[in-house]
């Protein structure tokens, strides 16, 4: 069965739903999405994921069309229609249409339905690669649709064996292109507090680890890398990823660390029992 998509109240085969082209998604960039998964055929912390993509429309002054509680029925119907028993869903809203190319109009939204793309067994397994590269996002408490920079860094992560960059802006680093950072240091877990999207999968693993580890959400140095016994990053596909080494720099023994894959069983265990 194809998967569907919402468009603006109809609901079709997602390669059939069109947008006209004075959208100003496309004319000037200007949209949101987010982005989760289901587990066990329900919306994984769906009242987060919502909460964020309301705060993050509220931030770009466009209005929701769809309440939560009208949005939910939207979600089981197309996994439904899926055939699959858990898809991956994206948000999308941008400004709408605009004729004269800049005038902010009735947002679009767009909801669509897809394969889950999960992570390759062999980086749990092994840990990944990451580039630094000195940068903040704009509005970076905003999930908007601009991805650009990891995008013209593509050549370059390629290029050094990597699988993603980690964003640093004067010695102080804050997210990679996709996902939170987190450092273990003995018995703390460490974690930017500015300059990132707060992920969700980042709230779960705190929520889940905060019995058996000291929390530290503050900024984060550069310096900090040298002193962490194991790196980790978190997001919705990733779930909890290990980082063994960014750039020239081994992170610990270079090897994927034992609290990396307790807190990778720990979400996999709350994510099965919802």
């Amino acid at each position: 069965m194809p998967y569907c998509g919402y468009f603006n109240g109809v609901i079709e085969p997602v390669d059939q739903i069109g947008v006209g082209v004075t959208d100003l998604g496309l004319l000037r960039g200007y949209g949101l999405f987010d982005y989760f998964l289901t587990y066990g055929g329900k919306p994984f912390q769906w009242d987060l994921y919502w909460a964020r993509f309301q705060r993050s429309a509220e931030r770009m002054n466009l209005p929701l069309p769809l309440t939560k509680e009208q949005t939910y029925p939207i979600l089981l119907d197309l996994l439904a229609r899926s055939g699959e028993p858990n898809v991956a869903f994206r948000f999308v809203m941008t400004g709408g249409y605009a004729p004269d190319s800049i005038s902010i109009g009735t947002p679009n939204l767009l909801i669509l339905s897809e394969p889950i793309h999960p992570v390759p067994a062999w980086q749990y397994e092994r840990g990944i690669r990451v580039i630094l590269n000195e940068y903040v996002r704009e509005n970076a408490e905003i999930k908007t649709t601009d991805y650009k920079r990891v995008m013209l860094l593509s050549g370059a992560i390629q290029a050094a064996g990597a699988q993603d960059v980690l964003y640093q802006k004067d010695g102080e680093i804050s997210e990679l292109s996709r996902s939170n950072i987190f450092l273990v240091m003995g018995n703390k877990l460490v974690t930017p507090s500015r300059n990132i999207l707060y992920g969700i999968t980042r709230r779960t693993i705190l929520d889940l680890a905060k019995a058996d580890f000291q929390i530290e959400e503050r900024p984060v140095l550069l310096s900090d890398l040298y002193e962490a016994d194991e790196v980790f990053t978190t997001s919705s596909n990733k779930k909890v990823l290990p980082i063994v080494q960014i750039d020239e720099f081994q992170i610990g023994d270079g090897q994927v660390g034992a609290v990396s894959k307790q807190l990778l069983a720990r979400f996999r265990a709350f994510a099965g029992t919802l």
